[in-house]
C-alpha cells in the first residue's frame, strides 16, 4: 500500500511538473514569438528589385552612375554597377568601377592605428604630443591631454570643419606640416571631449602619427597593410596613387540645373581623412572582414586587427544628440572610432558617408545580421545613396511602409526651394544696389593685401570700381565681388559647381578704410568643410 500510495503520489507529482511544464513551455513561446525580431519575417529584395531601386534612385536625384554591393553571411549577395561613369564618355558602371570613397577612410586610418596599438607600439590614450611635439592647439591644456583616441572622435572643441578651407575645395598648396602647425590658430568653440563637431584636420594628424611610428607613410602602411591582405587589388590610398585609372568615374554637380562634369578632387594633404580610391567589389572584402571581427582569409584563418580593436572602434566614444527616433526607434547616436554609431529596429547599426565634389558614398553594417551595404554615386546628392541603403536595410529588417526615393525626394526639395529663395533674395538685393542711386561706399578702400592666420595670404583686388577676391593658398577661391549692404559685399565664386558664394563684411578703421573683413556662406546648403566663419583676415 506504501508503494502504492508512494507511486501515485509521484505520478500526481510527474502529471503536475509535466502540467507546470507544458504551461511554461506555452509561456516561452509567446515570449519568444513576441521578442522575435521582424528580420525573421523579412523579404530581402531580389536583385530585379535592387535593379528597379537604383534605376528609380538615379532619375529621381539626377545620378548618372551608382554602384551597390550587399554582404550577407559572408556572400556577396548583390554586387552590380549601374548607369555611366561619366557623361562624356558614357562608359558603363561596374562593379569594379572606382570611386573616391571620400570620408569612409576615416574607418582605414582608425584602422591602422588599431593594429599599431596591437603590436603595442601605441595606445589609444598616447598624448599627440609624445609623437608630435610640434602639436599644438589653440588652448594650451588641451594640447597637453589630447591624445589618439581624442583624434577620431570628433570631440576636440574645435567647430565643425574647422580650418577645411585648407583642405577644400582644393588643398593642393597646403603640406600635412602646414596644417598641423596652422591647428594652434583655430579657437575652440565649446569645451574639450563635450561635443561632437565633424572635423577633418585630426585625421590628418592620426595620419601623421601612423606615418612616424611605422616608419612608412600613412598610404605605405594602408596599401600594404590593409588592402594588399584583403586582395583589395584595385583599390588605393589616393587617387594619384592609382594603379588603373580606365574605369573610374568623372565627378558630376548639377549646375543652374544641368549636369556637368567638374574637376576629381586632387588634394594629398586629404588622404587619411578621405583619399582612398576603391570600387564595391573590393570594398566588399573589407565589410566581411569587418563583419568578421577583424577575420579574413580562407576560413577567416587571419587577423587584421584584434577583436578587442574592433570593440573599441564600434564603442560609443562620442555622442550625438538624437532628435528624433524615426521610422527605425532609434534611442542613440554616437561617433566611435572611424564610424558613425546607432540602433536600428533594435539592432545596432555602423556606417559612414563620405562626400567630395561631385561623389557620395555609403557604407552600413548590421553586425548582428551579418549585413553590410555598400552604395557609392558620382554625383554629391546624399539622398541617393540613402534612399537606396535605407530601403535594402528596410528589406531585412522586416520594416515596410517607407517608401525613401518619394520621401527623401520630398525632403530635398523642399531643402534646396528653402535655399534657393534665400539667394535669390540676396542677389536680387546686389541686383537692386548696382542699378539705383543710393549712396554707396567707396569700394577701392577695401582693396589691399588680407592675411589670415592660417589660411594665408587673401588679395582684395579693384579694376574700375569693381572687386575680386583671390586666395594665395586656395586656387579655386576666387571670385568677383558686388556690393550688397553697408560694409558687406558678395562673392561670387568662379566655380559655380561650389555652390558656395559667401557675405564679406569689412571692418573699417578711424579713417574709414578696410582694416579686416569677416566671412558667411549665403546659402544654408553649402557645405561646411567651407568654414568661412572661422576666417580672420586682417589687413597687411
Amino acid at each position: 500500500m506504501k508503494n502504492r500510495v508512494t507511486f501515485t503520489i509521484i505520478l500526481r507529482n510527474h502529471n503536475l511538473t509535466l502540467k507546470i511544464f507544458n504551461q511554461m513551455k506555452k509561456v516561452i513561446i509567446l515570449i519568444t514569438l513576441i521578442l522575435i525580431p521582424a528580420v525573421l519575417g523579412s523579404q530581402p529584395l531580389k536583385t530585379a528589385d535592387i535593379d528597379r531601386l537604383v534605376i528609380r534612385t538615379m532619375e529621381t536625384f539626377n545620378v548618372p552612375g551608382i554602384a551597390v554591393a550587399v554582404i550577407k553571411d559572408d556572400n556577396v549577395v548583390h554586387m552590380k554597377g549601374y548607369g555611366v561613369s561619366s557623361i562624356i564618355t558614357g562608359k558603363k558602371t561596374d562593379e569594379n568601377t572606382l570611386f573616391a570613397i571620400a570620408s569612409n577612410s576615416k574607418a582605414f586610418t582608425a584602422a591602422t592605428l588599431g593594429i599599431l596599438v596591437d603590436e603595442g607600439k601605441i595606445r589609444w590614450e598616447t598624448r599627440v604630443t609624445d609623437i608630435i611635439p610640434e602639436f599644438r592647439l589653440y588652448n594650451s591644456y588641451v594640447t597637453e591631454d589630447f591624445n589618439i583616441k581624442d583624434l577620431l572622435t570628433h570631440r576636440s572643441g574645435l567647430g565643425l570643419g574647422a580650418g577645411d578651407l585648407m583642405l577644400w575645395p582644393d588643398s593642393s598648396l597646403f603640406t600635412r606640416e602646414e596644417i598641423i602647425h596652422n591647428l594652434r590658430y583655430l579657437k575652440q568653440v565649446s569645451p574639450f571631449r563635450t561635443k561632437y563637431d565633424y572635423d577633418n584636420l585630426l585625421y590628418i594628424v592620426a595620419g601623421e602619427i601612423v606615418a612616424r611610428i611605422s616608419g612608412q607613410s600613412w598610404e605605405q602602411f594602408v596599401e600594404q597593410r590593409i588592402m594588399k591582405p584583403l586582395g583589395m587589388d584595385r583599390s588605393s590610398a589616393s587617387l594619384k596613387r592609382a594603379k588603373d585609372m580606365s574605369n573610374i568615374i568623372d565627378a558630376h554637380v548639377p549646375v543652374d540645373g544641368k549636369l556637368q562634369v567638374v574637376p576629381k578632387y586632387q588634394g594629398e594633404t586629404l588622404n587619411s581623412a578621405g583619399g582612398i580610391i576603391s570600387s564595391v567589389a573590393d570594398m566588399s572584402r573589407w565589410v566581411i572582414m569587418l563583419l568578421n571581427n577583424g577575420k579574413y582569409g580562407e576560413g577567416n584563418t587571419e587577423q587584421l586587427f584584434s577583436e578587442a580593436v574592433q570593440r573599441e572602434m564600434w564603442t560609443p566614444q562620442t555622442i550625438l544628440p538624437l532628435r528624433s527616433s524615426g521610422p527605425y526607434r532609434s534611442h542613440f547616436a554616437a561617433y566611435g572610432l572611424g564610424w558613425q554609431l546607432t540602433d536600428v529596429a533594435g539592432y545596432m547599426q555602423v556606417s559612414h558617408t563620405g562626400g567630395l565634389n561631385g561623389i557620395v558614398t555609403q557604407v552600413t553594417l548590421i553586425p548582428e545580421l551579418k549585413l553590410g551595404i555598400i552604395v557609392f554615386t558620382n554625383q554629391q546628392e546624399g539622398a541617393a545613396f540613402s534612399a537606396i541603403s535605407n530601403t535594402i536595410k528596410d528589406a531585412y529588417l522586416g520594416l515596410k511602409g517607407s517608401d525613401w526615393v518619394k520621401t527623401l525626394r520630398d525632403n530635398t526639395e523642399w531643402s534646396k526651394t528653402r535655399a534657393q529663395r534665400i539667394i535669390d533674395e540676396v542677389w536680387a538685393k546686389v541686383e537692386a544696389q548696382s542699378s539705383g542711386n543710393g549712396i554707396r561706399p567707396d569700394l577701392s578702400s577695401y582693396a589691399g593685401t588680407y592675411l589670415d592666420s592660417w589660411l594665408g595670404e587673401i588679395m582684395i583686388t579693384e579694376e574700375n570700381g569693381k572687386l575680386r577676391f583671390i586666395s594665395a593658398k586656395s586656387p579655386r577661391l576666387r571670385g568677383d565681388m558686388y556690393y550688397y549692404t553697408g560694409n558687406t559685399c558678395i562673392v561670387k565664386w568662379d566655380d559655380r559647381y561650389m555652390d558656395a558664394d559667401a557675405y564679406v563684411v569689412f571692418s573699417l578703421d578711424k579713417d574709414g578704410k578696410a582694416a579686416a573683413f569677416t566671412m558667411e556662406a549665403i546659402s544654408p546648403l553649402t557645405d561646411f568643410s567651407y568654414d568661412f566663419q572661422d576666417l580672420n583676415p586682417v589687413r597687411k
